[in-house]
């Protein structure tokens, strides 16, 4: 496969052409609602084996062979040209697939309805061939250890159909917040942690669930040794039942980070315990605070690199989003919300308002501007394929075990076809 960003005057005929294509073979891989309406600067994957490169000003077979990881000698005996032979500027080689690698992919998948919407069923059928584990979020800890159960309609024939690990994610929101208080309840109470982990196990029995994955936010401080001990105690009971064990980290960048949602994640004692963590690693950007990009490439690979020093990269799934967010500028601390799109409604966003998509690489995100009827400004950052590409080339540097997303029903295709480009989805 390779990634087209339209330019101006181009058309999907025209690019169909140039990489030996149908045009309703892109159409459909991308989900073009109409061929004839792009915008300019729109990534597209184009759904051919392998990609093309067409030879710049200064290339060299030797170069160009460095550029993609192949072999020169193996690239001109592709393309059928002698080794010394001479590259005229806008020629076009062909690139082969590079080998694709082992990875665990997951998805959150919310609702917030008593049932699980049509639309939601569908998003979590069409994602889970590419998916090891589907996360129905959440199962709400209450004080005296019960569980407040999420709605989960088909989710269970979703997963045993395609081979996939439902994971069931324990989360202390009180009143649609995480509660420290609650943490506290749970953290340190021996009867209701005993009667908190006998419902799980019911639940997870009655529900097809096999691995437990907590996701406790906000706790203090104090209670950063008792959570660990909690997660041990979990898991020498989620072991007798051969059982997964994960849990969610925010995303710190060292062990003595202060913040309330970072203290009491110790990656190091957590990392030892559990079989795998989901490190948060993004809302950078995020609805309450100024227009950025939801999970800039530095940042993230900071946390990362961070957390690859307290635990083995076997252990984390790199946290992504599948959403952006439309600013009303001026940004103002407590003012307007910024207001949540998909990367599909960006792109139809930036077609109605008649704007060019911009692309960031030092943060590696698409993104752009925009007047409302109002007369305001607004400012969009979102994903798409090259920042969901330079994603993948980040968990294959630095070797980890997969990606885990939040959430689904955002529609986003390009994603989807790049992990079955760059990897063999692993199926627990």
């Amino acid at each position: 496969m390779q990634i087209h960003v339209i330019q101006p005057g181009q058309s999907l005929w025209g690019i169909s052409q140039a990489y030996g294509t149908s045009v309703q073979a892109i159409v459909n891989a991308n989900e073009i609602p109409n061929p004839s309406a792009l915008v300019v600067g729109q990534a597209l994957v184009i759904p051919i084996y392998g990609s093309f490169y067409w030879v710049q000003p200064g290339d060299t077979l030797y170069g160009i062979g460095k550029k993609f990881k192949v072999d020169y000698r193996e690239l001109a005996r592709i393309n059928g040209i002698p080794l010394q032979s001479y590259l005229s500027i806008g020629m076009r080689l062909y690139i082969p697939p590079k080998p694709k690698v082992n990875a665990e992919f997951n998805a959150y998948i919310e609702s917030f309805e008593e049932t699980v919407s049509p639309e939601l069923e569908k998003a979590a059928r069409d994602a889970a061939p590419q998916l090891t584990y589907l996360a129905p979020f959440s199962f709400e800890v209450q004080r005296d250890g019960s569980l407040k159960e999420p709605p989960l309609n088909d989710y269970f024939n979703i997963a045993q159909n395609n081979n996939v690990t439902l994971m069931m994610v324990v989360t202390n929101l009180e009143e649609g917040q995480f509660s420290n208080e609650l943490g506290r309840v749970i953290l340190n109470d021996e009867n209701i942690q005993n009667k908190l982990l006998n419902n799980i196990v019911s639940a997870a029995k009655r529900l097809g669930y096999r691995d437990i994955h907590f996701d406790f936010e906000f706790l203090r401080p104090a209670d950063r040794e008792a959570y660990q001990k909690f997660l041990r105690k979990a898991r020498t009971r989620f072991k007798a039942e051969g059982w997964l064990l994960s849990a969610a980290l925010a995303p710190k960048t060292s062990a003595t980070q202060k913040g309330e949602w970072y203290e009491a994640h110790d990656y190091k004692g957590i990392g030892a315990i559990v079989d795998f963590v989901v490190i948060m690693t993004y809302e950078w950007g995020y609805s309450g605070g100024p227009p950025m990009p939801v999970s800039p490439i530095g940042p993230v690979r900071k946390v990362l690199e961070y957390a690859l020093t307290e635990m083995p990269g076997s252990k984390i799934l790199m946290g992504q989003n599948l959403y952006g967010y439309d600013w009303t500028l001026p940004y103002k601390p407590g003012g307007e919300y910024a207001k949540a799109l998909s990367p599909q409604a960006a792109i139809a966003l930036a077609l109605k308002q008649g704007v060019a998509i911009q692309y960031d690489y030092k943060n590696q995100a698409p993104h752009f501007d925009y007047w409302d009827a109002q007369g305001k400004q607004h400012k969009v950052w979102f994903e798409d394929a090259r920042s969901i590409q330079a994603k993948f080339d980040l968990m294959k540097e630095l070797g980890l075990r997969g990606m885990s997303y939040w959430k689904l029903g955002l529609p986003f295709p390009q994603n989807w076809l790049l992990i079955r480009e760059n990897f063999n989805v692993v199926k627990q």
